[in-house]
């Protein structure tokens, strides 16, 4: 174990062998931290907290800090973090509420730029990038490959679908669907059409993207049809393809609201 002589590390504290710790690194009770994970300089951890493998950890991040809640109270909350994650410097990451899920949940081959914000009880999937100063609210729940650009902010109980691309400066006040790009505050945000390059980079084949394109065009620009008769033209002339039969569940099992209104533009 490689850990500088001014770390501070609790007795209680768990560390692989394998681990490494910058000066003045303070690692609390109550942490478990797996092997090959580096922790910067000047890192605070804090318990209950777990972390997987392969973990980078930059300087001045704050891991497993108590919720930002009211009515938190200091109950044992949970903070949990998988494998082979990059949390750059200052990277703020809350356990959970017991009026919550009682953990904040994040997976692994994650990229969280200088900054970012994960508030109590969300939940991120794997290979998810948030720019830098992203911030999401308690109990939001981003999907697997989602991109959120630097400044997004994302209010609490919001979902972020999977293959998302929010571009920089959003506010998200709504979900926002599984594979479209969007961009915009509160009222102004809108959907712009398919994340075409995020896809094809991540090896969707071309009558996939097509697929999703025409459903994009059926649900989110006829503006003739009702919502749900969108969905279920949508359902029925492309149900075979599974990312359309995921898009349409997405906007069902909605509880704030999904983004709908389309860009002027679409990339």
């Amino acid at each position: 174990m490689n850990i500088h002589p001014t770390a501070v590390i609790d007795p209680a504290a768990e560390l692989d062998s394998s681990v490494r710790v910058g000066p003045y690194a303070v690692i609390g009770k109550g942490v478990r931290v797996g092997a090959d994970t580096e922790i910067g300089p000047h890192a605070v951890l804090a318990g209950p907290t777990t972390i997987g493998t392969g973990n980078t950890i930059g300087p001045f991040a704050n891991v497993g800090a108590p919720p930002q809640d009211l009515h938190y109270q200091g109950e044992e909350t949970r903070l949990e973090i998988g494998d082979h994650n990059v949390i750059r410097e200052y990277v703020s990451l809350h356990r959970g509420t017991v009026a919550g899920r009682g953990v904040t949940a994040i997976g692994s081959h994650n990229l969280l730029m200088a900054y970012v914000h994960v508030a109590h009880d969300c939940v991120i999937g794997d290979h998810v990038i948030m720019a830098n100063a992203a911030t999401l609210g308690g109990h939001v729940i981003v999907e697997d490959r989602a991109t959120l650009g630097g400044m997004v902010a994302v209010h609490q109980f919001s979902r972020v679908g999977e293959y998302a691309y929010v571009g920089g400066m959003s506010g998200l006040s709504k979900d926002v669907p599984p594979y479209v790009i969007a961009s915009g505050i509160r009222g102004g945000l809108r959907a712009t059409g398919i994340n075409k390059i995020g896809l094809r980079r991540a090896g969707f084949d071309a009558e996939t993207i097509k697929q999703l394109h025409r459903a994009f065009k059926i649900i989110f620009r006829d503006q003739e049809l009702l919502l749900n008769d969108a969905l279920a033209k949508a359902e029925a002339e492309m149900g075979d393809c599974e990312p359309v039969r995921r898009l349409v569940r997405f906007f069902r099992d909605a509880k704030r609201g999904v983004v709908r209104l389309a860009g002027d533009d679409e990339l």
